[in-house]
């Protein structure tokens, strides 16, 4: 499969590479990577109840979390398009004010209990007000319970869509309905939330205030360290056509010569990260397990 073809990033392309698992790779994005959602995909999400989500804002920081809702809370409006609501939560708005700085998303849905399998979805978000979107595709559900009505929707546009295999997937099963307790969507009520189950609230008059540690932009440069080489921080140009001096004494004529060097520079890291490690096969179930690179020298 020619390289500009490939789903997936440089830094995975170059780990494959370095394990030898280009060839698989290029079978599973060859047979199971779609550009959107086929039939069988389609019905799959109709009938799910829950999904993670993954989002990052603008510096790359990332969040993962949870939605829930009854069958059919994932709408399908077509197949590069569904839509998911936002029901009131804890007023954070973590994962809407990501999409509002930066529209990619990941979705991973899983089928624990019937299919035992999963499915992955990538794309392009934006958040629509209820009546928005309920003008937009009059034929949308107004649920019946208060706390389970849309304060907010998600639209997202589908890039990629692919399985995710059932191999270590657990097979879970429902606690029929007369041992369940009833679920307080939208409640306020802190002990139906949870309460204080990991003990932070208790602790909190006894702790500094949270501070978010300096941005140092590691999602310019990768996610790899080394002991050595430590990579100097770049100043992007503000403006196309402008010329600026980063620490390392090199000039960028505009944002596309600072993003051809960046690439270059974080391709080499990686090459240099991967060449320190032993690979060694994977055996997850063996007492010697090291991890997917092996153990390294030093």
């Amino acid at each position: 499969m020619p390289r500009q073809e490939r789903p997936g990033s440089d830094g995975e392309h170059l780990v494959q590479q370095r394990l030898g698992t280009t060839e698989r790779a290029d079978r599973f994005y060859g047979d199971q990577v779609l550009d959107h959602l086929n039939a069988r995909m389609q019905e799959f999400l109709v009938r799910q109840e829950m999904f993670f989500l993954a989002t990052a804002d603008r510096h790359g920081e990332c969040d993962s979390t949870f939605r829930a809702g009854p069958p059919g809370f994932i709408q399908v409006l077509g197949d590069r398009t569904l839509a998911y609501p936002e029901y009131r939560g804890n007023g954070v708005m973590a994962s809407v004010g990501n999409i509002s700085e930066n529209p990619r998303l990941g979705m991973l849905v899983i089928d624990f209990t019937r299919d035992r399998i999963g499915l992955h979805i990538n794309g392009r978000a934006r958040v629509v007000l209820d009546e928005e979107m309920r003008a937009a595709h009059p034929g949308l559900p107004v649920d019946p319970i208060p706390g389970r009505r849309a304060q907010l929707w998600v639209t997202v546009d589908v890039e990629e869509a692919y399985i995710h295999c059932a191999k270590h997937i657990p097979h879970l099963q429902k606690v029929p309905a007369q041992q369940r307790g009833a679920r307080a969507w939208g409640t306020d009520d802190v002990k139906r939330k949870g309460g204080d189950f990991f003990g932070a609230a208790a602790e909190a008059a006894e702790r500094a205030p949270f501070r978010r540690a300096e941005r140092k932009d590691e999602h310019l440069r990768g996610g790899l360290h080394e002991d050595t080489d430590a990579v100097t921080h770049h100043d992007m140009p503000q403006e196309p056509g402008t010329r600026q001096l980063n620490g390392a004494g090199h000039r960028f004529a505009d944002r596309n010569d600072f993003v051809e060097e960046l690439n270059a520079e974080f391709l080499d890291r990686v090459e240099r990260v991967l060449a320190r490690a032993q690979p060694r096969r994977p055996t997850e179930d063996g007492p010697e397990f090291l991890g997917w690179f092996g153990r390294r020298d030093g």
